[in-house]
């Protein structure tokens, strides 16, 4: 059982996604801008403000930074009179700022009334979001419901039909249970519950259709607190229905936590190639950027490879052969001035996002590791000649010593992009040794 395979008796298998989950496709526009959700789209990074929607300029500019960041779809909250008055204001605000960023407008409860009292805000939205679980109870929730489906036909905007398990529709659940209490095996009441989100969401989408919503402008999406609930029940929307379907953990936490949690379960569902938009639902600390739920979602997308927004900075995580923290210092200064080079690169330097750069501390894993990046640099451990050897393409082009090896580094970057992602350069060159 432990014996050595035989030379070339089977290939190590490769991992990688699953092909995507077939769904429709949804297109979601403002003005020129397109963006597309499901079918053969990649996989969108959304966010949402936490400002107060009645003050414009504050939403603008926020919404703004969530663009710039790599957002591709915003979501502002739409709950007041107040709050709906301002939305065509804060869409005029953003085009003459040259963002074009979709907005998407979260209704709870009196989004019936909003969208009907606010026609400029319903034109001036790209997407709506509506909970079926807070539209309203009995016949008023049907009413409620339709009356916002109606909006969205009248205006051609695509809907996400976004159940939540905490303010799931307590008609439906109570129905369910009543359901399950007749079994001859009952269910568990998280059972019941998760099938209930899948109906709540299904369900919902069905009566939209019959309202005269298209299927090409629905998007479904069931969320929950719990990693593992959160998986079930998004397996059970993709099997049962082929609504694009929106990733999110709900109230996923602050720092690490909510990070964590995120990657755990989106990345089980992404592998499974489910899911066509997400969000990482982080609590920002105080003073926190908002635009880092943003950049967790790029790296994961980017980290399971199905997507790339910026090049990756590899780093070892440092022992006691790096007793310095110099290498720790470059790796997040380069990091750093990768992120912030973006914006312009993406523009000017196609490709220069699948780039990967190599800071190392020592000498056990830095050489081997930098040949495998587009740029490495092997730094010297405790005890180690100072010099750092930098390699290029695999090659060992030049070694750095003295106390301005991070700006020697940070310029035979700039070199490199400069050299193999400029849309003139020939192709063909890329793969040769580059002579930095």
């Amino acid at each position: 059982m432990n014996s050595p395979a035989e030379p070339l008796a089977c290939l190590p298998a490769a991992a990688a996604p699953q092909p995507r989950a077939v769904t429709r496709r949804v297109e979601v526009a403002w003005a020129g801008r397109r963006v597309h959700i499901g079918g053969s789209a990649p996989v969108l990074v959304q966010s949402m403000t936490n400002t107060d929607t009645a003050d414009a300029i504050a939403t603008a500019i926020q919404v703004k930074e969530l663009a710039q960041a790599g957002s591709e779809m915003v979501r502002i909250t739409v709950n007041s009179p107040d709050a709906a008055r301002e939305v065509a204001a804060i869409r005029e605000q953003l085009d003459k700022i040259g963002v074009d960023v979709p907005l998407i407008g979260d209704f709870h409860y009196n989004g019936h009334k909003l969208l009907t009292q606010f026609p400029d805000c319903a034109r001036a939205l790209s997407k709506y979001r509506i909970n079926p679980g807070n539209v309203g109870t009995g016949a008023r929730r049907d009413d409620n419901f339709a009356q916002m489906i109606e909006v969205a036909c009248r205006e051609k905007k695509p809907v996400r039909i976004g159940v939540n398990w905490g303010s799931l529709d307590q008609a439906l659940l109570a129905r369910m249970m009543d359901e399950n209490a007749r079994r001859t095996e009952p269910w568990d009441a998280s059972a019941v519950l998760r099938e209930a989100l899948v109906r709540s969401a299904i369900e919902s989408a069905q009566r939209a259709e019959e309202l005269g919503l298209g299927p090409d402008r629905i998007i479904l999406s069931a969320k929950v607190s719990g990693v593992q609930d959160l998986i079930a029940v998004y397996r059970e929307l993709a099997r049962r229905s082929d609504y694009p379907l929106h990733l999110g953990l709900t109230e996923a936490g602050m720092g690490s936590k909510g990070i964590v949690a995120s990657t755990a379960a989106l990345s089980v569902l992404l592998q499974e190639g489910i899911g066509d938009t997400i969000r990482i639902s982080l609590t920002p600390a105080p003073g926190e950027a908002r635009t880092r739920e943003v950049q967790v979602a790029q790296e994961v997308l980017q980290a399971l490879g199905l997507r790339a927004f910026t090049p990756q900075v590899i780093a070892c995580p440092g022992c006691g052969r790096t007793t310095s923290t110099f290498f720790q210092e470059l790796a997040a200064k380069i990091q750093g001035y990768l992120r912030a080079q973006m914006p312009a690169w993406r523009s000017s330097y196609p490709g220069v996002e699948t780039m990967n750069v190599a800071v190392m501390g020592c000498v056990v894993n830095g050489p081997g590791e930098s040949k495998h990046a587009n740029i490495g640099i092997s730094l010297p451990g405790t005890g180690e000649l100072p010099v750092a050897p930098v390699f290029v393409d695999g090659v060992r082009t030049v070694t750095l010593k003295g106390e301005r090896i991070a700006e020697e580094f940070q310029a035979i970057v700039e070199s490199y992009v400069r050299r193999h992602y400029a849309p003139t350069t020939n192709r063909a060159h890329h793969a040769s040794v580059a002579q930095v």
